[in-house]
């Protein structure tokens, strides 16, 4: 635990990892992003566990920033409300630069109870990392890949 708030692990499937990473390349040369559907725990807070990767379009279309298309926003919202999940949080690329929240990141963090993660495209092989982002305060947090 760090500070008040514990940090989940991160946990995707195999295929939830390949729907990121394919949606990263998918954007190039701009930014991807998408949404992560899952439930939440106790307080409000994901539990880490995510039932849907949701790739949405960049309404930006841009290759240094990125802001998720209001209309998947939307249907992002009305598929979890359906299955009984929430928004958990967010993904986009980084397209020439590592896999750290950016300034303009932090910004533009608007819940602080989702997960950031950011996708590398910078190296040969994508590099995926998440954080917690609150009051400006970056930490990052495990990500687990499920291969059962």
């Amino acid at each position: 635990m760090r500070g008040e708030f514990a940090q989940p692990t991160l946990r995707l499937t195999e295929s939830q990892y390949a729907t990121i990473v394919g949606n990263c390349y998918d954007g190039l040369p701009n930014e991807a992003c998408g949404l992560l559907l899952g439930p939440l725990g106790g307080k409000g807070e994901p539990t880490g566990l995510v039932s849907e990767a949701r790739p949405c379009r960049n309404a930006d279309a841009s290759a240094i920033t990125y802001t998720v298309d209001s209309r998947d926003m939307l249907a992002a919202m009305r598929a979890a409300e359906a299955r009984g999940d929430e928004i958990v949080g967010v993904w986009h690329s980084h397209t020439h630069t590592e896999g750290y929240p950016s300034p303009t990141d932090v910004r533009q963090a608007v819940d602080p109870a989702w997960v950031y993660v950011i996708v590398s495209m910078r190296d040969q092989v994508p590099m995926l990392r998440a954080y917690r982002i609150r009051a400006g305060k970056i930490d990052e947090i495990p990500v687990e890949l499920d291969r059962g």
